[in-house]
């Protein structure tokens, strides 16, 4: 394991804020990569680009909102250059499954120069708890588009143990881990799971993409409903409707449960009886 500071490129974020955490119970020292942080990190500043990347040797990075976002792909790419510039050892990428641009963004770090490994996720399950879609779920309702499109949705606990062990083990450079949950579930299934655990009817409601953008709209920004609507029209039709054993691959254990997810998140509050 290495004296650096390991980067996290978006350590506020769902998945960053985790690996960042999960570096540090282990010991390691992490630098975090966010515009308000000690040594600040822009994806708008490729100024702040360099000092953050100067005495690191490993890094995590993500884009947000997404590697859809327009101009996205670009800034990756420039990114990467200058990563293979200061000498990065060891990139590990959060890529998205099913998505063109994310595919795009894959091959930029493959042909970068630098060393890499590529996590490539499922939706990510703490949407229901931490993102656009916990509000609903509070109000009894779990609006998605789809139709009955089974999804193999992941913990994120789980992506970040990926990253950690590809951050901090051998044998994971250039590994491509597409990373799903152990079983494909409906919509209607997961809101199933959910009226189990928080012990009251949660009822899927089947939405178009079009109500489904003004609902991440009325909970964020129109650019970012804009992004995640075409992520969702792009991957809700059935391409991602199998399972993989990228976590399997990656810790050698089986990837957990959307019940145990659930389970967890109610237990730590995530849906107080009264919102």
């Amino acid at each position: 394991m290495t004296d650096q500071p390991i980067l996290i490129i978006g350590a506020t974020g769902k998945t960053g804020s985790r690996v960042a955490a999960k570096l540090e119970a282990k010991g390691v020292t992490v630098r975090r990569g966010t515009r308000r942080s000690e040594t600040p990190f822009d994806w708008e500043d490729p100024a702040t680009w360099t000092p953050v990347l100067s005495g690191v040797s490993k890094a995590y990075v993500t884009y947000f909102p997404d590697l859809a976002f327009p101009g996205a792909v670009e800034k990756l790419e420039a990114f990467a250059k200058v990563a293979a510039k200061t000498g990065l050892e060891h990139m590990v990428l959060l890529s998205g499954r099913g998505e063109h641009f994310a595919s795009m963004g894959e091959e930029v770090v493959r042909n970068s120069g630098v060393p890499f490994t590529i996590v490539r996720a499922a939706w990510f399950a703490q949407n229901f708890s931490e993102g656009y879609l916990r509000d609903p779920i509070l109000g009894g309702v779990l609006p998605m588009p789809g139709g009955d499109i089974a999804e193999p949705i992941i913990d994120i606990d789980d992506i970040a143990d990926v990253v950690v062990a590809a951050l901090t083990e051998e044998g994971h450079l250039g590994q491509r881990y597409e990373v799903t949950g152990p079983r494909l579930m409906t919509f209607a299934e997961m809101a199933g799971v959910l009226s189990d655990t928080l012990g009251r009817p949660i009822q899927h409601v089947p939405i178009t993409f079009e109500d489904f953008h003004a609902n991440v709209a009325a909970s964020g920004d129109t650019f970012v409903a804009d992004v995640f609507t075409a992520i969702a029209r792009e991957t809700l039709d059935g391409r991602n409707a199998h399972l993989t054993d990228g976590v399997e691959r990656a810790l050698g254990r089986k990837p957990r449960d959307f019940a145990d997810f659930a389970q967890s998140a109610h237990a730590a509050g995530a849906w107080p009886t009264a919102a």
